[in-house]
């Protein structure tokens, strides 16, 4: 407590004025928080949860197609059969991805479900946990539109091989026409989950470009050594 006003001989004048200091232990003023801090703060761990069936399925899509269209063309150079492989390999792979999404979203449900019952259970105050278990649940992710996300991303990635091959007919051209429209499609699909997941871009782009063109070139190298032994 600290006082503000005339004194006189140890006497304090009958208009003098205290006010109030609160100071730490330490006489240092604590500062405010600055507001809007944390709502400026993005939450990349579940922005990539929920990029993961758009942005993975689409290379998905996109690589097991290309992969596939280029396996069929190393021995087959009828652009029919080369389409309706790829075509075959979108229909499989949607149908795919999405049952697999499906189960393993429901799967993280109920265990997350089960775990708000219990500490339901263990609470006494019944509606306090009702509003918090509602509450819970809204957030938790759902497995319906899970699997349909992932379902049109494949069918998305896995469209760019195909229409890059639909109207080329000769062989060799058709298959590098492919090779460089996957090859720019997984640039860009490197670019954009390194943006929006806040990864390096360039590292990001390597990987996914690498990966693509090992898979095709396996796929092709492989399949081009089964056909030519006769199997």
């Amino acid at each position: 407590m600290a006082s503000l006003g005339a004194r006189t001989n140890g006497t304090s004048s009958p208009n003098h004025v205290e006010i109030p200091i609160h100071a730490n232990a330490n006489n240092v003023v604590e500062p405010k928080p600055i507001q809007g801090v944390e709502e400026s703060n993005i939450d990349y761990s579940q922005r990539a949860q929920w990029l993961r069936a758009a942005v993975l399925g689409a290379n998905d899509g996109l690589i097991s197609v290309a992969s596939l269209m280029m396996g069929v063309g190393a021995v087959k150079e009828d652009i029919t059969t080369m389409l309706i492989a790829g075509f075959a390999g979108l229909f499989a792979g949607a149908c795919s991805m999405a049952i697999g999404e499906f189960v393993s979203v429901y799967t993280q449900y109920d265990i997350e479900m089960a775990k708000i019952k219990r500490e339901r259970k263990s609470n006494n105050n019944n509606n306090i946990n009702e509003l918090n278990e509602e509450a819970e649940r809204e957030k938790l992710p759902n497995p319906f539109q899970a699997a349909l996300a992932s379902a049109l991303a494949f069918s998305v990635g896995a469209l760019v091989p195909l229409l890059a091959a639909l109207f080329i007919r000769n062989h060799k051209i058709r298959l590098a026409i492919v090779a460089v429209a996957v090859s720019l499609a997984l640039l860009a699909f490197g670019i954009v989950g390194a943006v929006l997941g806040n990864t390096p871009i360039r590292r990001s782009c390597l990987r996914v470009v690498i990966g693509g063109w090992m898979a095709m070139a396996i796929t092709f190298g492989l399949t081009k050594l089964i056909g030519t032994a006769g199997i």
